[in-house]
């Protein structure tokens, strides 16, 4: 069966220092019933919420008083890369989506928008970034994508990687793949092919 929006559950943040804007936001995502929504106005409150616990999605408005939304998403990006950014601005221009395109955002929504569309650019994003799934799921891909990652790197092949850590190419392969989770004795050996401890490619994975 299709996943729908129904069936996705994700943890948004919003920024935007409009009181009635963020709280029109908020109202309508914790209605929808699929979301775990928290809002603020300040950049530093984000960072904190972050800190303690990563969301899933940023809803980031680029206009905010004195403080620039680009340095905000360049500060997010770098303390956390990969995660999905979604801009939302009053002020749309080609020059500035092609900018933050280029700083890896999922996407950009120019206001006014409907619900609709916002609705819409969630499925999509939780859709591209594994949304919704169980934690094992997850912390497959994401582990699986961080040895992937890390051999890339080395510019090793799937043999070299299997050669360095005794491990079959098959082995190597579906765990990159993120269909298998390593043993602790594989994963020991692929963090000792690498030079890292197991914590720290844990940590790199921000699950």
């Amino acid at each position: 069966m299709a996943e729908t929006a129904q069936d996705i559950l994700a943890d948004i943040a919003i920024l935007d220092d409009d009181f009635d804007f963020r709280n029109y936001l908020e109202d309508f995502l914790k209605d929808e019933e699929t979301y775990n929504v928290r809002a603020f106005a300040r950049p530093a409150e984000l960072f904190a919420a972050c800190e303690e616990r990563l969301p899933d999605i940023v809803l980031l408005d680029m206009k905010m008083g004195d403080v620039t939304g680009d340095r905000v998403l360049e500060q997010l990006l770098t303390r956390w890369p990969g995660l999905c950014v979604i801009i939302i601005t009053g002020y749309p221009s080609l020059e500035d989506m092609r900018a933050t395109f280029k700083l890896k955002v999922f996407d950009y929504i120019a206001k006014p928008f409907s619900l609709a569309q916002l609705r819409q650019v969630l499925k999509n994003a939780a859709g591209a970034f594994g949304l919704g799934r169980t934690p094992q799921d997850r912390l497959r891909e994401r582990l699986g994508h961080s040895i992937k990652m890390l051999r890339v790197a080395r510019d090793w092949s799937l043999k070299d990687l299997a050669t360095h850590t005794r491990l079959s190419v098959s082995q190597i392969s579906a765990i990159e793949r993120g269909a298998n989770l390593p043993s602790i004795e594989s994963f020991l050996a692929i963090a000792r092919a690498f030079d890292k401890k197991p914590s720290e490619i844990l940590s790199s994975i921000d699950f």
